[in-house]
């Protein structure tokens, strides 16, 4: 019993690096809610914040390896919050967040659009759609430290 729960540890505990894993399409990605989220760093990050292997395995197969001039420390000009306003009730994190949180960053605007999964659309200087990232299971907090070190703090948009 001992050994077959530090097995069971182990493989919990254990993230295996995108090489040893299979590409996922683009559209595959998409159903599983990583839209845009490009570099293999921000896969790291999330695992800071999210404890399920098999949604670290995903984001991992989903992602492109970081290039050697810090792309990882991409800042967006702003971005948009995309959600339905029907499906809001859903989503208590979210509507804490847009409440209580959105005022911290001007840059950051929210969307109503009908039938929209709950989305943050990363936008660039001309205020073009760069990323775009599912948030459905984000908790307010990891919304906000992924604003606070993805987008700039000024509302230049």
């Amino acid at each position: 019993m001992g050994l077959l729960l530090v097995l069971l540890v182990a493989m919990i505990g254990a993230v295996p690096l995108r090489s040893e894993q299979q590409q996922l399409s683009t559209k595959e990605c998409e159903n599983l809610g990583f839209t845009g989220l490009a570099l293999c760093s921000d896969c790291t990050t999330f695992a800071e914040y999210v404890k399920d292997p098999e949604l670290i395995s995903d984001c991992r197969k989903c992602c492109t390896e970081d290039s050697a001039d810090a792309m990882s420390k991409v800042i967006y000009s702003g971005a948009l919050l995309e959600v339905c306003m029907r499906r809001l009730v859903f989503y208590p994190e979210i509507v804490g967040f847009i409440e209580e949180e959105k005022d911290k960053f001007p840059s950051v605007k929210v969307q109503y659009t009908f039938n929209s999964p709950p989305k943050l659309i990363l936008l660039d200087d001309d205020g073009e759609s760069k990323e775009t990232i599912r948030i459905d299971n984000w908790k307010r907090e990891h919304i906000l430290q992924f604003l606070r070190g993805k987008v700039k703090q000024s509302a230049d948009i």
